[in-house]
């Protein structure tokens, strides 16, 4: 069965379920760690699939994954069991990327990624946050990057849009320009 139908399938259970409850958000929180946790550190994955790691290893190393040393709530446990015990431990990325995006969705929540060659001030973020909130009428999470290969300027990614401003950018469109130019000529 493809990943992405079985994953979509857990994460609206999950929402399903969570809506019931009262405790989506708390497992948006615990779901947006665990994918954090599986970015920075993609052993976790194959972990997860080793079959000598007993269940119990397994499910508590899920749970730091998802809160660290804090608790994690009854109803993510309980999802937790229903995946370990369905075997789909190894879709378990792919089924908190797709219950954060019905969450973002549920909740009018965009996304927006800023890329900067140098760090930015929390006063800058906090405006560019405020501004695409009220040009997209929807609740903004802004992450944001320091990439110096972008020597200066920004990029901003918001939803599916990209805004490049960036020096590295420029320079590679002038330089582009002058050699379309030098073979025309020649």
């Amino acid at each position: 069965m493809d990943i992405g139908i079985v994953s979509m399938r857990y994460a609206k259970a999950l929402i399903n379920y969570a809506l019931t409850t009262g405790q989506e958000d708390a497992l948006y929180r615990e779901c947006s760690t665990l994918t954090r946790s599986f970015t920075k550190h993609p052993e976790l994955r194959q972990a997860l699939m080793n079959p000598i790691i007993d269940n119990e290893k397994t499910l508590a190393l899920i749970r730091t994954a998802a809160a660290g040393n804090a608790p994690v709530s009854d109803e993510f446990k309980r999802f937790i069991n229903l995946v370990m015990k369905n075997r789909r431990e190894d879709m378990l990325q792919y089924i908190s990327l797709s219950y954060q995006t019905l969450y973002r969705q549920k909740k009018h929540i965009g996304t927006a990624k800023l890329i900067t060659a140098i760090p930015v001030t929390a006063e800058v973020e906090e405006r560019i946050r405020q501004t695409a909130s009220s040009i997209l009428h929807a609740r903004m999470e802004l992450e944001s990057e320091v990439d110096p290969k972008i020597e200066g300027g920004f990029i901003f990614d918001v939803n599916d849009y990209r805004l490049d401003a960036s020096i590295a950018t420029q320079l590679k469109k002038v330089k582009r320009q002058f050699i379309d130019k030098n073979r025309r000529i020649v």
